[in-house]
């Protein structure tokens, strides 16, 4: 059913209360917007850190953007947390940067694009070409309907990177255990079994935060196909949340509690405590992001270790990385254009590529890196056959809090699978109604 403006400016608004309810606008250097700026001034936001990926390949564009166009990068980097939390006032006011990393997804990108928050930038992707370098599931994150939803409409976001969420493993913990990559689903929880029955708990896991929520979604993406993720994310049909995808996921969850794959006290592990355990050698299996990738090849050294995809699955959680956006009352929007077109060149996505991060237009011969080389290659066979399929969160601003706190009562016992499916569902359905 078609929805009125005004519902949808009910909801929008609603969604963004929850999104910037007790946030406190930035404090410390003013934006740059304004007309101090001036027109040869590109006011920049990211929240990457310096020795990551993007920040070492978006610091030198930074120096190639001042060189070849003569103007200054005011550089601010903020957390995350402070721009998701104070996105709504700022970009609202004279403080908006002219371009800057924002969360891509309905309730991020799409929520912020529907309130006129984002530009339009359209007619610079045209010119630019930036479509022809980015697959078809990478655009999906970028362009936003009316009611923001993702997947149509115009264009508010470029993406430079990719992400996905694969099987990492120690490899000496499986060749110590007689054990070999699994390429089947049996052949996956053979390996389970083998290391629980020498006393160890193979699935570094925490139910504080995203870690579990991913685990449950690749489960039910086992099990379903291109329509059902559509219709999860895109809304474009009725998502059944007693039907054999999410009933599989949140039944096999509870199983993999039972059968010691995964320990109960997860549920007050936090993302950092599960990755650690997989640094340290304490669990040797990691289902979990790309994001991963440079620090493991950074802090590991004790073991080998290497991915394999979830096996006998052809859908995997991921997407573009987070997006450039142009606020709508950036100064020098022309100037962001530029900026975004240099983080597209083969040399800086060739940066990203050999630093352990997920270029999006790189050339493979351009990455000298053996390991980095694997990741690449693992998350370019996914989008050949079209195979990302986003994060269980994103369909609406509160899902993430609810799947987290759903997946803690599933694990402690103090909910059945079809009380927290009746519960997700309840949660997905107050939201999404309004969009169909």
């Amino acid at each position: 059913m078609a929805r009125s403006t005004h519902t949808h400016t009910r909801r929008a608004l609603a969604a963004l209360g929850a999104l910037t309810a007790g946030a406190l606008a930035l404090s410390g250097c003013s934006g740059g917007s304004g007309d101090e700026a001036g027109g040869d001034t590109l006011t920049l936001w990211h929240y990457e850190g310096a020795n990551s990926a993007m920040g070492i390949a978006w610091a030198e564009a930074i120096k190639v953007f001042e060189e070849e166009t003569g103007a200054t990068v005011a550089f601010e980097e903020k957390s995350f947390e402070q721009i998701r939390s104070t996105a709504s006032q700022v970009l609202n006011s004279d403080e908006a940067p002219d371009l800057m990393e924002f969360n891509k997804g309905n309730a991020t990108a799409g929520l912020l694009a529907s309130q006129g928050l984002l530009a339009d930038i359209s007619e610079a992707v045209e010119e630019y070409g930036w479509d022809d370098k980015l697959a078809p599931a990478l655009q999906t994150t970028a362009r936003y309907s009316e009611d923001g939803v993702m997947g149509s409409g115009s264009w508010y976001g470029v993406p430079n990177y990719g992400e996905f969420v694969t099987v990492y493993y120690n490899a000496d913990a499986f060749a110590d255990a007689g054990l070999e990559i699994p390429t089947t689903y049996e052949e996956f929880t053979a390996v389970l079994d083998a290391f629980v029955a020498q006393g160890v708990t193979p699935l570094a896991e925490a139910g504080l935060e995203y870690p579990l929520g991913q685990l449950w979604y690749q489960l039910a993406l086992s099990q379903a196909d291109r329509g059902f993720v559509d219709d999860y994310q895109l809304y474009t049909g009725e998502v059944d949340w007693e039907g054999e995808e999410i009933t599989y996921a949140t039944e096999t969850l509870a199983d993999y509690v039972d059968a010691g794959y995964i320990s109960p006290d997860v549920t007050g592990l936090k993302a950092e405590d599960a990755g650690v355990s997989f640094i340290n050698g304490s669990a040797p299996i990691f289902v979990s992001g790309s994001w991963w990738y440079g620090r493991f090849a950074d802090e590991i050294d004790g073991f080998d270790w290497g991915l394999f995809p979830f096996p006998d699955s052809d859908l995997s959680l991921g997407s573009s990385g987070n997006l450039w956006v142009v606020p709508e009352r950036a100064a020098n929007k022309d100037l962001a254009y530029e900026f975004i077109e240099i983080t597209m060149r083969p040399e800086i996505q060739a940066l990203i590529g050999n630093n352990g991060g997920l270029p999006v237009a790189a050339d493979e011969a351009d990455i000298t890196d053996e390991q980095s080389l694997q990741l690449i290659q693992a998350f370019n066979a996914i989008n050949e056959k079209d195979g990302l399929s986003f994060y269980p969160d994103w369909p609406t601003p509160t899902f993430y809090d609810t799947l987290v706190a759903e997946l803690q009562e599933l694990v402690n016992g103090t909910k059945s699978a079809a009380d927290v499916q009746q519960s997700l569902g309840a949660e997905y359905d107050s939201y999404v109604a309004d969009f169909r």
